[in-house]
């Protein structure tokens, strides 16, 4: 017999029939649908609000808030001195702009790069940043390249 999508189906004991409510005393679904009897959650369209523990206060509202968001904080774009081995050439200006351009940098960042010290860096390159690390100075003035902060 051949398989196709039109041949699949669900194994045996898989899925069950719709329960069919309200369909008289013999169903045992008669009468409230299974509903239990009166009140907000026996009626039709009911449906409770995320969090809600019956008027209780709810979980969320007992518990403290914490902390806070620092919006002076200022986010730095790190590159590492292995990323500039590996995309520039011995005696390339670095510039933040040539560091957006190789995509090593958000634009949004373009106003605080640093430099870090990860990795070995045998070329020669003039670096120009916002920051560097003092193992990332060591190393590119080691390789005799210069650095320079904006």
């Amino acid at each position: 017999m051949a398989i196709g999508l039109n041949t699949l189906k669900a194994p045996a004991g898989a899925t069950h029939p719709k329960k069919r409510v309200g369909r008289g005393p013999g169903s045992g679904h008669g009468k409230t649908s299974a509903r239990g009897n009166k009140g907000q959650k026996s009626r039709s369209g009911y449906s409770s609000k995320r969090g809600f523990e019956g008027g209780q206060m709810p979980l969320h509202r007992r518990l403290p808030k914490r902390g806070f968001t620092n919006i002076f904080k200022r986010v730095w774009a790190e590159v590492s001195i292995a990323d500039l081995e590996a995309i520039f050439e011995s005696g390339a200006t670095i510039t933040p702009e040539a560091l957006v351009e190789h995509g090593l940098v958000r634009r949004s960042l373009l106003k605080s790069v640093v430099i870090l010290g990860g990795g070995e860096l045998s070329k020669s390159l003039t670096v120009i940043a916002h920051r560097f690390s003092a193992k990332a100075k060591e190393r590119i003035e080691a390789a005799g390249g210069t650095t320079q902060v904006l």
